[in-house]
């Protein structure tokens, strides 16, 4: 299984972010985007996760010949948490469970696998910056696509959070899953591809 990306452009206001753009991901392996602010990251996650339209090109994911739309197969996971401040962290993820069709979403699992099984029932808005970010993180594991698609994911993670999270990514990996992540600072894992946006476009 490969996520491909083919000939890809996009723009802004009449601007080319990049052109040309083209990757081939594996099961199992990591592909990082880098760039400073404004370079068109967070755009070309979105074409990825099937939410934006590129200019030129396409993106899919292929096995056996056969091509799927990525929606349908990954989880896009933005630099905001998206959580309703007044519900609690377990009904956040009830929300984001069966808004994705997942069966039987588990909440505690999640909050167990980012250390905040202790949050479960209190309201999403009184939590910590850091605690906020390791709850919208639970929802990768709540939904259990293939493909993960992470837009500065470590955002308002301390040392050690970021150090669970590393290992959370790494299962997802050896589990055959795949990861497209986003980030404008040097990066704390090793990844097995790179895109580098420059700032006057690919």
């Amino acid at each position: 299984m490969h996520l491909i990306g083919k000939n890809l452009t996009a723009e802004r206001s009449g601007r080319i972010l990049f052109t040309g753009l083209q990757f081939i991901l594996d099961h199992g392996k990591m592909l990082m985007i880098h760039g400073p602010n404004g370079v068109g990251k967070s755009t070309l996650l979105r074409i990825i996760a099937g939410l934006y339209k590129p200019s030129t090109g396409s993106v899919f994911i292929e096995e056996n010949g056969t091509r799927y739309s990525t929606a349908l197969h990954s989880y896009y996971l933005s630099d905001k948490n998206a959580m309703k401040p007044t519900l609690s962290v377990r009904d956040n993820l009830l929300f984001w469970g069966r808004w994705t069709g997942t069966p039987m979403p588990n909440p505690l699992y999640a909050l167990e696998a980012v250390k905040l099984h202790h949050c479960i029932h209190l309201p999403f808005g009184i939590l910590s910056t850091g605690q906020k970010r390791r709850a919208s993180l639970a929802r990768l594991l709540l939904t259990k696509r293939l493909l993960w698609i992470l837009d500065e994911p470590t955002l308002g993670l301390d040392n050690k959070s970021v150090i669970l999270f590393k290992s959370l990514m790494k299962h997802h990996l050896n589990d055959g899953g795949m990861i497209v992540a986003a980030t404008h600072y040097p990066f704390w894992i090793n990844a097995d591809s790179t895109i580098r946006l420059p700032e006057d476009g690919a």
